[in-house]
């Protein structure tokens, strides 16, 4: 099984927008009243999503999760008419690679030890019409000692992110069945 992360560093550059639109302020609710967890449920972290970068898929557009918290990093053309999402988090591997093990309701594979790279494949890859296998990819790039993959938008917190995770839909007008 071949895996790859792309490492690319440039990142699309801002673009100048509207200011965002201001919204009406309205009073929070309490949330209802929920059971204790039971001992080892995982939970989803409860971080904030950070504000949308510009060119920055949504989940409905891509189909498939992203990480909460996570930081849009790029985007780049995997061929056959597919593309793949980078995104940057200050959470560790082992966080990411629980939290996409919960919501896609399967294990995964970790297919290296070193650096730990972890797959999740989602739909069938068809050669014909894909450059890569639909799936969520997660690194850790503290592997070794290193300081983290360091974030392509120059002056953006954080410098370095210690996890990235790879986002690759399906290409549109295919189907994902794995049957």
């Amino acid at each position: 099984m071949s895996c790859l992360l792309a490492l690319a560093g440039a990142a699309a550059p801002f673009g100048q927008g509207q200011p965002p639109a201001q919204r009406p302020v309205t009073r929070p609710t309490p949330p209802p009243a929920t059971a204790p967890a039971t001992p080892g449920a995982q939970q989803p972290p409860a971080a904030a999503k950070p504000p949308a970068t510009p060119g920055e898929p949504s989940e409905a557009t891509l189909g498939l999760p992203v990480y909460p918290s996570s930081q849009f990093l790029a985007s780049y053309d995997a061929g056959h008419g597919q593309r793949f999402y980078l995104y940057g988090s200050t959470a560790t591997f082992a966080e990411v690679v629980a939290y996409y093990r919960s919501v896609l309701k399967q294990r995964g594979e970790l297919v290296f030890d070193e650096p730990a790279t972890h797959m999740f494949e989602v739909g069938r890859f068809r050669e014909e019409s894909m450059g890569f296998p639909p799936g969520i990819t997660v690194k850790d790039y503290t592997w070794g000692g290193m300081a983290g993959y360091p974030n392509p938008k120059p002056g953006a917190k954080p410098s370095r992110f210690p996890t990235v995770v790879q986002v690759v839909p399906a290409p549109p007008g295919t189907v994902d069945s794995r049957r």
